[in-house]
């Protein structure tokens, strides 16, 4: 799997997630990933299904979050696992061959992930963050630089970025960031796509 840059986490948006949706597809964003664990499953699975009509046969790959069911039922392009989630090796008798990211929070959990042979891993919270219930502690940029330098998959910058610390992920090496809460808060799709290409901007230098 190549880098694909900007990475989008659906979870409570202001302007609903279709809207979200739309502008990621608009804008060529590569991942999408639904969070939403507070929903009942029926919900969630409908909710999916909507989100999954809108980014397919776009180039946005459309990721669910935790749950293999819904990912297989809403036909996902691919899965998201936690720490406390199921094992990988145990999410892949329930969705065959698609791709699987794994969440990692330390230098020890993502050698252990990379054993595992995902499509991509994240690591965080690079920064403090309020976005989980039980906030990991934070990794900061120099235990990213030591990931990224040793992975052979994608590495997925995650955890309190904003536009004034991008810069700072990035020359750690970031090809690749998740962003959640300055996209989710964006009240307008206007301001939704400007917040967009000003995250891309930065990825986009350093992919080159």
């Amino acid at each position: 799997m190549q880098d694909f840059g900007l990475y989008i986490i659906l979870t409570q948006p202001v302007l609903g997630h279709e809207k979200v949706a739309e502008a990621c597809v608009r804008l060529g964003i590569r991942m999408l990933q639904l969070r939403e664990k507070h929903l009942p499953d029926r919900e969630l699975l409908s909710l999916a299904r909507r989100v999954r009509s809108i980014t397919r046969g776009t180039d946005t790959n459309f990721v669910i979050n935790d749950r293999p069911d819904i990912a297989l039922l809403s036909d996902a392009d691919s899965l998201h696992l936690g720490q406390d989630d199921l094992p990988i090796e145990q999410a892949r008798k329930i969705v065959g061959d698609m791709k699987i990211g794994l969440s990692t929070h330390s230098i020890e959990q993502a050698k252990q992930a990379l054993s595992k042979n995902p499509d991509y891993i994240g690591f965080g919270p690079i920064y403090p963050t309020p976005t989980k219930e039980k906030p990991d502690p934070a990794v900061g940029t120099e235990n990213l630089k030591k990931v990224i330098d040793f992975a052979n998959v994608p590495v997925v910058a995650i955890g309190g970025l904003f536009p004034e610390n991008i810069e700072k992920v990035v020359a750690a090496g970031a090809r690749n960031a998740a962003m959640v809460r300055y996209f989710m808060q964006a009240e307008t799709v206007e301001e939704l796509e400007k917040r967009i290409r000003l995250i891309q901007s930065f990825l986009t230098e350093s992919n080159h």
